[in-house]
């Protein structure tokens, strides 16, 4: 089943291997793009948003703050937490929103991973 799948990343090439990584192991998915958090929310608000993958740092609102809007408006929206930063008080963060944390970079390899992560 074709889902609406954002990318939510500050880095440009953080979202181009994402998005390369969908397109081969889901392409019937349509991708949409967030270079910070005030964006996926916008986006959110704009398209009927499925799943997304969420960057944790980013300028202006932080991934978790974005997160915690997106799921308080679209609770159905399933979202995964990126990040390089590994420390237990972010992942118990993260848990505590009832997010998924996944570790970055995201490499091809991890692509399955992120997929199950998202419950597909």
């Amino acid at each position: 089943m074709a889902k609406n799948f954002l990318i939510v990343d500050d880095s440009m090439v953080s979202r181009m291997m994402t998005k390369s990584i969908l397109a081969n192991l889901q392409p019937s998915w349509t991708v949409f793009e967030a270079a910070s958090g005030q964006a996926a929310i916008d986006t959110c608000r704009q398209h009927p948003i499925d799943l997304i993958s969420m960057d944790l740092n980013m300028p202006g609102i932080s991934g978790l703050e974005a997160a915690t809007v997106i799921r308080q408006e679209h609770p159905s929206i399933k979202i995964v937490m990126l990040t390089a930063n590994i420390q237990s008080a972010i992942q118990e963060q993260i848990q505590a929103l009832g997010l998924t944390f996944l570790a970055k970079p995201i490499t091809a390899d991890k692509g399955p991973a992120l997929l199950q992560a998202l419950g597909q």
